[in-house]
């Protein structure tokens, strides 16, 4: 589920680096202004896939900074992860490492703490 300070922290960057406007539609603009004043946390399939689609316009923009930050503290986090599995006798745990998609996950998520 995303948050409004997501939203918050992610409009703030993209205005910083300047891509607000020129990445985004008015439209797009306006979806996100709308969903940070109205909405505390989107339960909303069609609203959240809308905002995702919206998001990953503006994430590439970002990822130098964002994204890299995210994939080494999730790194770590991963590596931890891997370990703790291990002792529990997780076979599949040592391919967590190797997935980036699941790295970045949880670096978002401890970054967003």
């Amino acid at each position: 589920m995303t948050r409004r300070q997501d939203l918050v922290k992610i409009k703030s960057k993209a205005l910083r680096a300047r891509i607000w406007f020129s990445a985004l539609s008015k439209v797009e603009r306006t979806i996100i202004d709308l969903t940070i004043k109205c909405v505390e946390k989107v339960r909303s399939t069609v609203l959240a896939s809308t905002i995702s689609a919206i998001v990953n316009k503006i994430l590439p923009y970002l990822q130098g900074d964002f994204m890299t930050e995210a994939e080494k503290v999730g790194q770590g986090i991963v590596e931890r992860l891997c370990i703790v599995g291990g002792t529990w006798g997780n076979k599949t745990c040592s391919t967590w490492r190797s997935d980036r998609y699941f790295v970045r996950f949880m670096g978002v998520n401890t970054l967003n703490i």
